[in-house]
Parts: structure tokens; sequence; C-alpha cells
């Protein structure tokens, strides 16, 4: 902690320091507007790591539409708190399964907030049942929203980005897409899908300045990951090196490294952010 509190000195005036869980402090820049006219669109940004993610890039001047699709009232606080910073936000209802929900999302930020320039697509579900025990009905609602939902988004916002010549867009995976996952094989389909659209779309739209990352988190305190059963938590925590779940904010600070032109010679890339659980060559 005292590490921290001496970088929070050192940043000096115009830093935003965010309290998390296990004393954890997250410090943000904020004298440098570097996202100031960016149009960003955020799927599932009313909650857990995509509500961060808005936060985050707001907190530097983006311009962020909080998608939901039933929690309105999570999603129009996010969108009050992004509106906090000086920026514009809008709370958008859509189920990113259904491709013209999709469409109309794009279509609808594009509105109200101008063309879009970064799309974060956290939107996702994930339904703990035990291999013997996944049916038919969950395995396709997986796919729908993780999946479907992904190419759905993507395919929402891809053209004006390459008519422009610019676009960034971040996945979410887990790494569950990599690695076996006996108790959640739709989950981990599922991600492992998104990880490879990912690397395809990369190389497809490169050449277009579309570049195209996906983060794959290990266990993050977020509501999804608090439905898990007490017993699978707790080993998950044993089997994390670092010894501690994940915070949201952890996230959105990849996700916004990914999205800056720090990254600027990235793209189709994996990130795993697991505390040490899944180490990649």
């Amino acid at each position: 902690m005292r590490g921290k509190v001496a970088l929070a000195r050192q940043l000096g005036q115009g830093v935003s320091v965010i309290a998390a869980s296990l004393g954890l402090r997250f410090v943000w820049r904020m004298d440098k507007k570097y996202f100031q006219d960016k149009n960003v669109l955020v799927t599932g940004g009313g909650r857990g790591i995509g509500r961060a993610v808005a936060l985050r890039l707001a907190s530097e001047g983006a311009n962020v539409a909080v998608n939901f699709v039933s929690r309105q009232d999570e999603a129009e606080l996010t969108a009050t708190e992004i509106e906090t910073f000086g920026v514009k936000s809008v709370p958008l209802q859509g189920d990113v399964s259904v491709v013209q929900e999709a469409r109309r999302l794009a279509t609808e930020t594009r509105k109200a907030l101008g063309p879009i320039d970064i799309l974060v697509h956290s939107a996702g579900i994930c339904v703990n049942e035990p291999v013997d025990e996944v049916t038919w009905d969950i395995w396709k609602r997986t796919f729908a929203v993780n999946v479907h939902g992904t190419f759905h988004m993507i395919y929402a916002v891809k053209d004006e980005m390459i008519e422009r010549g610019f676009g960034r867009i971040v996945t979410l995976a887990s790494i569950a897409g990599l690695r076996p996952r006996p108790l959640m094989p739709h989950y981990a389909a599922s991600k492992a899908a998104v990880i490879s659209m990912t690397q395809s779309f990369s190389e497809a739209w490169a050449s277009h300045n579309v570049r195209i990352n996906c983060i794959a988190p290990g266990l993050v305190d977020t509501e999804m990951a608090r439905s898990l059963p007490t017993e699978s938590w707790e080993q998950c925590i044993v089997g994390t090196p670092m010894g501690r779940v994940g915070e949201a904010e952890e996230i959105a600070n990849l996700a916004r490294f990914l999205v800056s032109e720090e990254s600027s010679f990235m793209t189709g890339q994996t990130l795993a952010a697991s505390g040490g659980r899944v180490l990649l060559p």
C-alpha cells in the first residue's frame, strides 16, 4: 500500500483514487483528456466489469453509451456518474443476442453521441451447471449471448470503423476459454469461440486501422462471479498464485490500455488477467 500512496503523491494534481476491496487503490489520471471527443459503446455497462470500463474511459474524456438488458436503474446510475466527468452518456436497453437489437444499439449510440470509435463488448452470461446437467437450452442460450452477441455487436460497428479508418474493439472472454472446464463446458466453449473470433476479425481488418483485442479475466469480484458456489469460489482463490480475486477496475485498466495508442502495435491478442492462474507463452 505504501508504494501505491507514493504513486498517488507522485502524480500530484488531477488524479482519482478508487478504493476497492482488500485495501487496493487504483490511480486514474485525470489531468489529460486522452479520450476527449471519442465515442464509446460498452455492452453490459451497467454493472461489473462493463461499468468499471465505462467509468474508466469517461474519466479521461470519452462519451459513453451504457448498454443494459433488464437492470435499467443500474445503467441510469452509471450514466449519471459518467456525466459527472463532464462528458455525455446515455443508457440503452438491448439484448445483444438479437441481431436487430444489436444494430439498434449501434444506431442509437450514433444518434446520441456520434460515430462510434470504440466498442467494449462486456455483455455475457454464465450459467453454473455441472457437465451432466447442462441442457441443450442452456447451451443455446450461452452461445446466443456470449458468441452470437459478440458477432452481432462487432458487425454492428465494423463497417463505419473500416470506412473511417479508425476503430478499437475489446472483447471479454475468460480464462475458461484457455483451459479445460469440465464443470462448465458450455461457458468455456463460448469463451474459446470469442477468443478465436477476435483473432480472425483482427487479421481481416488490421489494414483499416481497426484493432481488436481480447481480455481473458480470471475470477473477478462481480455479481456474476459471486453466483458461484462457495466451495468453487474458495477453490479458485486457492488456485490463484496471487491468492486473491481480481477487481473490476483492474480489468478496466487493461481495457483502457487496449483501446489507447499505448497498445498501437497490438491486435488479435488475448491478455490473461488472472492473478497467475493461466500463464500464456
